[in-house]
């Protein structure tokens, strides 16, 4: 079983940017993708990010490449998500998720941290 925890939201203004975290507990997370995804009102949760298990390969949605970075800390059990040039479409839930190596969906997931982006 793995526990998911995200902190570092907030309110920020346009041009900005928030550093976010998530914290597992649990199992290690050697074997496990990573990714943040996010979910605005009225709106589906997507993909924002992800990161390999070994964390030698990452994907973004291109709405975010360029000014948001994913990173992990296998030994801190911690994944990260810097935001940088924060627009106000980027106000959203962001929810931290993992799923074992090999398996096709993330499975995992957190409670979710809110981001707003004032213009």
């Amino acid at each position: 079983q793995v526990e998911l925890v995200e902190s570092g939201g907030g309110l920020v203004q346009a041009g900005g940017s928030l550093r976010l975290s998530c914290a597992a507990s649990g199992r290690t997370l050697s074997n496990y993708d990573m990714g943040w995804f996010r979910q605005a009102p009225g709106k589906e949760r997507e993909l924002v990010a992800a990161i390999s298990w070994s964390g030698g390969s990452t994907n973004y949605a291109d709405s975010v490449l360029g000014r948001f970075t994913i990173s992990r800390d296998s030994v801190k059990k911690t994944l990260y998500l810097q935001m940088n040039s924060l627009q106000p479409e980027d106000t959203a839930v962001y929810y931290c998720a993992s799923r074992r190596r090999g398996v096709p969906m993330f499975n995992y997931w957190g409670q979710g941290t809110q981001v707003t982006v004032s213009s």
